[in-house]
């Protein structure tokens, strides 16, 4: 009794603290994790995950990642096991083909109900996957899919006509032009012509300019509204910050901090609005009816795997959900931030960017089209710079995407260091495309012609769609659409920049916060 007395008192309870935390942080970086002790980088991150994590928390990792590069090295420890490598020859190590490196556990935490070609972790599965997801993307498909871009496009532009005449928020300047946040226009676009695609139908965002669509979190359960564009980015930051503390996983939800408790809603309800949006298209499909529509879902409906198998329910939802998630989170950010650039970039060089950009489309297209069409944009030189200094200078894909080193027996080795197998590693995009090294003194400059001679190195580094077997199968489409995005934008409307500086707040993807700027039809005298 006296020993039991003694092995719970406040003593022994205070004492076993700390011992605990030395077995479960600091032991491990001198026995299972010792081979990586010589990488640089802060403190605490040679022991766990919480400075990483936190970073996650707080929408900053990749500013945190950035930060630990310039003041460490190319080679930084940013966790008990991670490592990451800011050197666009670790591409190749890392992502490339044929180095059976796996997706790291972090992506577990972005699995809802089913996993997806994005979260999939097995290599024989995603291989699967990629081949039946991959003939809704061929080069007929992507064609295919104008009409539906174009219709939802129109829309969009009826609606920023009304707000270019009448003026919203502060209303019209003395110079005629009306003030107006671009950032949720650009997500209500991008998550109509995704559902579009992806489901048959718009989620109607563009024509009541407002954050709304359905969710059915069980099919042919009842039918309720959420605003998807948070919905999304919550369920980005919480997964995001899950997927690098996964002892919080299982008690997230119980955690009294509501960014935890939101987010794994968010997760549901994000999955419930692929239920919702595919489920008639579905049962449609399952009572024989013909499917005529050429879009994402229609070519998932009729797409098999190597026996001949098609997709099922479950598994179509969930990549349907991948779909959602990529076709309208990246693109929405990707084309605030290129439409930011081009106007921050005149801005500080009158008459160099925004003249050229419109005498190209002016002599793409004639002056009273209403929107543009691919074959106009397609092969526009200038506007494809533009978007491509845009996708550089911002980062949509910031974070460098986890890998695991493959057991092989060999490792792997990068300069002096070498990193055993199970070693988590990652090559971070925006730090890579932010290294004056590879992109020269005007490297923080919005510069569209410095695409016009690139060097081998930033041919190599420039990387806004990962690379290897997982990069991102939709890259075309994806270009497709922020041609026809931007093409549309400056050849039917005059802008001027409002805010000094455009914030980013990182969830999987990085997203601006505001875009504030004028809009008034072009003149054309």
């Amino acid at each position: 009794m006296a020993l039991l007395a003694l092995l719970f008192s406040p003593f022994a309870m205070a004492l076993a603290i700390p011992i605990s935390l030395t077995l479960y942080y600091i032991l491990p970086y001198f026995t299972t994790y010792r081979r990586i002790n010589k990488v640089p980088g802060p403190f605490s991150a040679k022991f766990s995950n919480i400075w990483i994590g936190l970073s996650a928390r707080s929408g900053q990792k990749y500013a945190a990642v950035d930060w630990a590069h310039r003041q460490y090295g190319k080679v930084v420890r940013i966790g008990f096991n991670h490592v990451s490598i800011a050197d666009e020859t670790a591409l190749n190590i890392v992502y490339g083909h044929g180095n059976g490196f796996l997706k790291d556990h972090y992506y577990e935490a972005f699995v809802a109900r089913t996993p997806g070609m994005f979260n999939v972790r097995d290599r024989g599965e995603h291989t699967r996957k990629r081949k039946i997801i991959s003939h809704a993307f061929s080069p007929k498909s992507v064609a295919a899919f104008e009409q539906h871009m174009a219709a939802n496009l129109q829309r969009w532009v009826n609606q920023l006509d009304q707000i270019a005449f009448s003026g919203v928020g502060e209303g019209k300047n003395i110079d005629g032009y009306s003030r107006y946040n671009a950032m949720p226009w650009f997500s209500y676009l991008a998550f109509d012509i995704i559902g579009d695609l992806a489901f048959g139908s718009p989620f109607g965002m563009v024509e009541k300019g407002k954050d709304e669509t359905e969710v059915q979190l069980i099919p042919d359960g009842p039918i309720s509204y959420c605003p998807a564009v948070e919905v999304l980015n919550r369920r980005g930051e919480v997964s995001s910050t899950l997927g690098l503390l996964p002892t919080l996983r299982p008690i997230a939800k119980y955690l009294p901090d509501p960014f935890f408790t939101k987010g794994v809603a968010a997760v549901e309800n994000l999955t419930g609005i692929a239920v919702a949006a595919v489920g008639s298209r579905l049962d449609a499909a399952e009572k024989g009816v013909i499917d005529t529509r050429n879009d994402i879902l229609s070519r998932l409906l009729q797409a098999k795997d190597a026996n001949c198998q098609p997709m099922g329910r479950t598994e179509l939802i969930a990549e349907a959900l991948t779909q959602l998630i990529a076709g309208s989170d990246t693109i929405s950010n990707t084309a605030c931030a290129v439409f930011y650039w081009i106007l921050h970039g005149e801005r500080c060089a009158p008459g160099t960017i925004v003249s050229r950009l419109q005498r190209e489309l002016d002599d793409a297209a004639s002056s009273n089209s209403g929107i543009m069409s691919y074959s106009q944009v397609r092969e526009l030189p200038f506007l494809r710079r533009c978007i491509d200094e845009g996708m550089r200078l911002h980062s949509t894909s910031a974070i460098g995407l986890p890998r695991i080193v493959a057991d092989n027996g060999g490792g792997v080795r990068f300069g002096e260091f070498y990193f055993p197998p199970g070693t988590v590693l990652s090559v971070p995009s925006y730090t890579v495309h932010h290294m004056q090294e590879i992109w020269g003194d005007d490297v923080e400059e919005f510069k569209p012609d410095r695409w016009l001679n690139l060097t081998a190195r930033q041919k190599m580094g420039f990387n806004p769609f990962s690379y290897g077997p997982r990069a991102c199968v939709g890259q075309n489409v994806a270009i497709m659409e922020l041609q026809l995005i931007i093409g549309t934008l400056f050849h039917r409307y005059d802008f001027v920049l409002y805010q000094q500086f455009m914030e980013s707040h990182e969830g999987f993807s990085k997203k601006p916060k505001d875009c504030y700027a004028g809009i008034r039809l072009r003149s054309r005298d």
